[in-house]
């Protein structure tokens, strides 16, 4: 059995995990990553909202991410549910709050494309493709078995791994799940109109259904409906799958055609009420889970690891390692709130969208009223879904 020692273990290669890697490696960790860097296209995209895109300009990933990107200029809502209380379409434009794009889309499967060839080429950081069979956080250090017998040593462990994490089971945190009877078809769509920068939210009795640019007459679509139609859709043919998309779409972008592959995925949520345990800490889907809804996943375990990244060089600067308790804690409280109220939102939304009830269509409605008409509350709540102002990790605070 071999043994080797880190500063800093990441166990997850996701887009979430690599991020991590990166960070911590740049910032002169002694940094491993544990997770196998294959990726697979199934139509799904990420919309990578203002503060992230700060983050990875910061980490200088970003020049080469922009290339496969569009902007998001305009976010249009339109109620589609069919409601008394039905208000008009929104718009909302980026350059209200001071910005060329609210976000840019980019393909999933790209973005861990890009993130992986950084992390090869990455100085101070070791990537190990095994399996992560065992975790223990003890004293002054931890340690993360291997599949194949190694062990590796660490002063911290960061846990990437995902909503079934292991690791997070290992350090006997509890986690809250949930399901909707729900699931979202993701496909990639090419049409015959411009799509302006604009991504555009139908919400129906069934959820929303969501067009979101990508480069050239091209989107990605996340349609939210029950799980025996989101079954039924992904059964169709390209051409059928097509049209009814353009039906539901109420032909906004014209014709539209399947440009890539398509997935289906089960609609839950998963909560934690604790981001550490001893010598380990959760970023990503291993701490909270939400609907493909308003894009806060991603965007919130990015924060994550930006906010677990300043506490790691507070402890630093302390005389600590990125292990301390103190680190942790400040880890927590600065994820606290940011994540609980995300995780009401995305939540509460969609249940008024499945609800039929009068007073949940009033409130909705009244609610989407009042953001488009009062201005200074419209462009707090479109600052506030960017990135929070209070609290916001610095490599994604804008400058003044």
């Amino acid at each position: 059995m071999t043994k080797r020692n880190f500063d800093i273990v990441i166990v997850g290669a996701g887009a979430v995990g690599l991020t991590a890697a990166l960070s911590f490696a740049q910032e002169g960790f002694r940094t491993a990553l544990v997770g196998s860097l294959e990726t697979r296209r199934d139509g799904r995209t990420v919309a990578l909202f203002d503060g992230s895109v700060r983050f990875l300009e910061a980490l200088g990933l970003w020049p080469t991410l922009e290339k496969h990107s569009a902007p998001l200029a305009t976010m249009r809502l339109i109620d589609d549910t069919g409601s008394l209380f039905r208000p008009p379409p929104a718009e909302f434009h980026a350059s209200e709050i001071d910005l060329d794009a609210f976000g840019w889309n980019i393909e999933n499967a790209t973005l861990l494309e890009e993130l992986a060839a950084a992390a090869r080429k990455q100085e101070g950081l070791t990537l190990i493709p095994g399996m992560a069979a065992g975790f223990e956080g003890v004293g002054d250090a931890a340690w993360i078995g291997l599949a194949d017998g190694e062990v590796l040593n660490a002063d911290l462990v960061v846990a990437a791994d995902g909503r079934h994490s292991k690791l997070r089971q290992q350090a006997g945190i509890e986690a809250k799940t949930w399901s909707y009877p729900q699931s979202a078809l993701t496909v990639i769509l090419a049409h015959d109109r411009d799509h302006r920068d604009t991504s555009t939210e139908f919400h129906t009795r069934h959820g929303p259904f969501t067009l979101v640019p990508l480069p050239g007459r091209r989107s990605s679509l996340v349609w939210v409906t029950s799980t025996e139609n989101a079954e039924r859709l992904a059964g169709l043919d390209d051409a059928h799958l097509a049209l009814e998309i353009e039906r539901q779409a109420q032909s906004l972008l014209g014709a539209m055609r399947i440009d890539g592959p398509r997935g289906v995925v089960p609609m839950s949520g998963l909560s934690v009420s604790h981001y550490y345990a001893p010598r380990l800490a959760l970023v990503g889907e291993t701490a909270h889970v939400f609907p493909p809804i308003g894009a806060q996943g991603l965007n919130l375990g990015l924060r994550d690891v930006a906010a677990l990244r300043d506490a790691i060089v507070d402890a630093r600067e302390e005389g600590l390692s990125p292990g301390d308790d103190m680190a942790l804690r400040q880890y927590q409280r600065g994820r606290d709130i940011d994540v609980r109220s995300r995780t009401t939102a995305v939540d509460s939304l969609n249940r008024t969208l499945l609800s039929e009830l009068m007073p949940a269509d009033f409130l909705r409605g009244a609610g989407l009223l009042a953001i488009n008409g009062i201005g200074p509350l419209r462009r707090a709540v479109m600052r506030e879904g960017v990135l929070p102002r209070i609290g916001a990790p610095r490599l994604m605070q804008r400058s003044t």
